[in-house]
This record gives C-alpha cells, structure tokens and sequence, in this order.
C-alpha cells in the first residue's frame, strides 16, 4: 500500500509521520512528474485552500488528482482539503475538485482566535481528539453523505464513497484512529478492485 500525499503548501509533513508510524509507505506530491508512480490513497492536507488550488493547475496536477477521486481513489482530506473536495463553498463561488455533495463554511470558527481543541464522537471510532485551526465545517451535505462526526451541531467529519472529509486535523494529535480508517477505506477499495 502506497499514499500520496498532496505536498504543495500546508500540513502535509504531520501526515507523513503518521503514515510512517503506521508503517505505511508514503511520498510527497510536489510536481505532474510524482504521478507517474502507482499509489493506492491521497491525503489532500490543511493549508491555505486558495493557494493550493491555484498550484494544483499551476503544476498541472489537477486534472490527474480529480480523475484519480472521480474514480473512487480513497482520499483523506483535512481542513483546507475538505474545502477542494467540497462541490459548493456557502459565499464563495470558488470550486475546487467539487466531488464531495457538500456545502462548506470557509473560516467558520472565524480566524486564528477561532482554533480550538476538543474531544467529541466520531462514528465507528468512538471519542476522539479533534484540534481546529481557522477550521471550516459542513452546513450542507446531501442525503447520500455519511456524517461521521458533530461539534456544537456543526458537521466537522463526513465520508462520501471512499472521500473521507474532516474540518479538524487528526494529524496534530496522538491517536491514529483516523489515518487506520483510511487505510481500512484504502484496504477495502483494493479488495474490490
């Protein structure tokens, strides 16, 4: 198993720890040229959305990374992540990927004086840490979207198909209870391959 991880700007190393703590094989998207080898799963990481958008076309990596998501590669997406896979951003015409039916909140905890620290249910993992920084949430998301987690009635975690979209990031904490649902989402998406 191999994971890709979106390496352009933001919090792209936090994952690569996880992954290598897991025992994971991992490499960093930085270039077109680092999708010519095979990998089996994508984190898009936290960061600056906007940035990263703009890059993702500069470095012609888009059009690759929405195929590889359309065709049901398992993706982690955290944060600004969450924000590329949203298909409607609530007072932003901005699309990025667009292959999650959700409506995000950008900046919906308001700036820096909005990141927190909690603990809440995420379903299937039981309570878990969940550390927001200038984090978005989910106001909209379409029936076939699975809620995965709420904070203060706001959805922070959902999955749809294999995307797995979260507004905190599990990658700042100690449990890897959330990287091993990936991996689990990368495991069963081979079996089916």
């Amino acid at each position: 198993m191999k994971v890709a991880i979106l390496a352009v700007q933001g919090a792209f190393i936090e994952h690569e720890k996880v992954l290598q703590q897991l025992g994971v094989d991992c490499f960093e998207i930085r270039k077109s040229s680092d999708l010519e080898q095979d990998f089996d799963g994508l984190i898009l990481p936290g960061g600056e959305s906007t940035v990263m958008g703009k890059l993702l076309h500069t470095l012609n990596l888009y059009d690759t990374l929405k195929k590889k998501i359309q065709d049901g590669m398992p993706v982690l997406a955290t944060c600004a992540g969450l924000i590329l896979l949203a298909e409607h951003l609530t007072d932003d015409d901005t699309v990025h990927f667009g292959t999650m039916p959700v409506s995000v909140k950008r900046n919906a905890y308001g700036r820096q004086i909005g990141s927190f620290y909690t603990e809440a249910e995420c379903k299937g993992l039981g309570t878990i840490p969940m550390t927001f920084i200038r984090a978005p949430y989910i106001d909209k998301a379409s029936p076939e979207v699975e809620i995965l987690a709420t904070v203060d009635g706001h959805i922070v975690g959902a999955r749809y198909q294999n995307q797995i979209g979260l507004s905190f990031h599990p990658e700042l904490d100690e449990n890897t209870a959330i990287h091993q649902l990936f991996l689990n989402t990368i495991k069963k998406a081979k079996q089916a391959a």
